[in-house]
């Protein structure tokens, strides 16, 4: 196997005998086989679109298969047989339709044509030979925009999916994930071809975000400020963690009336702001830390525990407490479909739950683009008067990685008179910090979910419009960390946007070439994170 897509991929080069996220060789052959699957559907769903012929199910497979690619969503093998032969069937139907309307059906890429072999074995061992999806022949720029592609496509299609379930989708953002899949077959493509791709898939993801904001807030409302306590309440108890609203949703109004509070884990916090998830009385409060810490923290939860999107580990201390739903899997855990959580909700009232009320204290949720412009008037007071004299985005995913106490730091470190603004799980390294507030406005903003990098933007870009500026020249610096393929997304979407300056760590990625890493570098300034106190020097005296 060969896996560099993630942060924490093995010696900062690429995981060759077992995935740091632990996911085995097997496994990752089979995703890189389903990829391969999917730029032979790419091929024919192109043509599909010049001819005006639209397969709204098999675009929804599509971005649903690629979901359970991304680093910490599948681990179950077993699971990628039906998506691999269900992808080779849309193929064939969509062929069959596009030279009936007399259009090209023709393609000389193996993915065109590829057909599954019979058993688990034979998919495996298919998946060893296509390995990854770019073109091993290209100069090494290429193969590295090509992945760069490939990797902000993963992420789209995460948001995508999650949009598509609340009845949001645009076949724009369908039709890019087609482009960008085939032209991973095309050798003539040369490298400003793939910088232009590249920051197309940003402009993609901008919509994608978009979608995911219109579809949460239009069904569960603009998120609000909101107090989420920390402990926990004596009684039975579920834990739910990912990112998918309509999970929650689900799974609240099925637990009513049933005696079992509701607490949510890692990105699921910034969902106790939504009025129509708050509104449920037995939804209590927030659970542990971020993804990393899984393991510790889910062993000592004395409930039942739903993961709905990526982020989830080897769960062996308590397979018998977990379960899975959407496009997550793990082997020997139990997956529940269709939104049923009756399984869970069983086994969440055969646990003994929590035996007494803890009071850990709480934070805050709810500053989304709504909330913070509400009160732009004071915000663009404050700056005025000099009482504001820098805003900070600081947020992305969170890691295991000892560098990412730069984050807390540098949070710890910023100066009275600045303001934080975070999204995403990186925020647990300082979500329950006292910051203070500056005029009644918290330091301290929790603008919400990866997702909600669409909010930050919003923000943003109100605030350059009030002061008449570019998003440049606002005294705002950006701050990221990234693990996964949602956050090469956002970054790619940052730079469509054409926002400099960025800061991103805690290490560069390894599927960066230093070429391509120079031209991101003269064209919008992104650099590598150095300490809390050489960066705060560079950005505050500038």
């Amino acid at each position: 196997m060969f896996c560099n897509q993630c942060e924490q991929t093995a010696k900062g080069t690429g995981c060759t005998v077992v995935g740091v996220c632990g996911k085995k060789p097997e496994v990752a052959a089979l995703q890189d086989l389903l990829l391969h699957a999917l730029k032979g559907l790419a091929l024919y769903a192109g043509e599909g679109n010049k001819l005006g012929i639209i397969d709204r199910e098999m675009d929804r497979f599509t971005v649903g298969a690629i979901f359970t690619t991304l680093t910490n969503v599948n681990f179950d093998a077993t699971r990628f047989v039906p998506l691999i032969n269900q992808c080779v069937q849309y193929r064939e139907v969509m062929k069959e339709k596009v030279a009936a309307a007399g259009g090209q059906v023709s393609f000389a890429d193996p993915s065109a044509s590829f057909q599954p072999a019979a058993d688990l074995d034979g998919l495996v061992k298919q998946g060893e030979e296509v390995g990854l999806v770019n073109d091993h022949d290209a100069p090494a720029d290429i193969q590295s925009l090509q992945q760069i592609l490939v990797y902000g496509i993963k992420g789209i299609s995460a948001y995508a999916d999650h949009a598509r379930i609340l009845g949001q989708e645009d076949d724009v953002v369908y039709a890019f994930i087609y482009e960008g899949l085939a032209a991973l077959t095309n050798k003539d493509l040369g490298l400003n071809d793939w910088v232009g791709l590249v920051l197309k898939c940003g402009e993609i993801n901008l919509r994608a975000m978009e979608l995911l904001d219109a579809a949460n807030t239009g069904k569960f409302g603009h998120p609000v400020p909101t107090e989420v306590p920390l402990g926990h309440k004596a009684g039975k108890c579920i834990l739910i963690s990912g990112h998918d609203l309509q999970d929650l949703a689900n799974l609240l109004e099925q637990t009513e009336g049933k005696g079992i509070y509701v607490y949510t884990h890692g990105e699921m916090l910034p969902t106790h702001g939504y009025p129509e998830l708050k509104k449920y009385k037995h939804f209590y409060g927030h659970y542990g830390t971020a993804w990393q810490n899984q393991k510790k923290e889910f062993a000592a939860f004395p409930g039942a525990i739903l993961m709905t999107t990526n982020c989830i580990q080897d769960p062996q201390a308590y397979m018998d407490n977990i379960f899975t739903t959407g496009m997550v899997g793990w082997p020997g855990v139990q997956h529940v479909q269709n939104g049923d959580f009756g399984p869970v909700i069983e086994r969440a009232l055969a646990m003994p739950g929590f035996a007494e009320d803890e009071d850990k204290g709480s934070v805050m949720v709810g500053f989304a683009r709504n909330t913070v412009m509400s009160v732009a008037g004071k915000v663009i007071e404050a700056v005025e008067n000099g009482d504001i004299k820098h805003f900070f985005l600081v947020g992305g995913c969170d890691g295991a990685k000892v560098g990412r106490s730069y984050y807390s730091e540098f949070v710890e470190k910023a100066p009275q008179d600045t303001v934080i603004l975070t999204l995403a799980c990186g925020k647990f390294r300082f979500f329950d910090k006292k910051l203070g507030d500056i005029g009644g406005i918290p330091r301290l903003l929790d603008v919400g979910q990866c997702n909600d990098a669409y909010s930050a933007i919003q923000i943003a870009v109100a605030l350059a419009d009030a002061f008449e500026c570019g998003v440049n020249d606002l005294p705002l610096s950006l701050i990221l960390s990234w693990y996964e393929q949602k956050a090469v997304a956002i970054l790619l979407t940052l730079l469509y946007l054409g926002i400099k300056d960025i800061r991103l760590g805690p290490s560069l990625p390894a599927f960066i070439t230093p070429n391509v890493l120079d031209v991101l570098v003269k064209n919008f300034n992104i650099k590598p994170i150095t300490t809390p106190d050489e960066d705060l020097a560079a950005i505050l005296n500038k």
